[in-house]
């Protein structure tokens, strides 16, 4: 697990939904590796798992802190 000195948290529930991933993934992109960023939303952003398991295989690490009903927390550390 990374230190909370080099992780960010991004709050999309008030995001519009057309603007969530993208939002996501830049966040991601300006990481420096080892880095993390604890994605907060309002559902299980299982789908963003995929797509980034898709888009960016092996540069990233993903952990449930908080799952459900109202809020899901997701640590995501980018490994390279």
């Amino acid at each position: 697990m990374t230190d909370s000195s080099s992780s960010i948290d991004l709050d999309v529930r008030p995001i519009l939904p057309r603007e969530k991933h993208p939002t996501i993934h830049a966040t991601f992109e300006k990481l420096s590796p080892g880095q993390s960023m604890t994605l907060i939303n309002d559902h299980d952003p299982k789908p963003l798992y995929y797509e980034f398991n898709f888009e960016k295989p092996g540069r990233f690490n993903w952990e449930y802190l908080e799952q459900g009903p109202d809020v899901w927390r997701v640590l995501i550390t980018k490994t390279r």
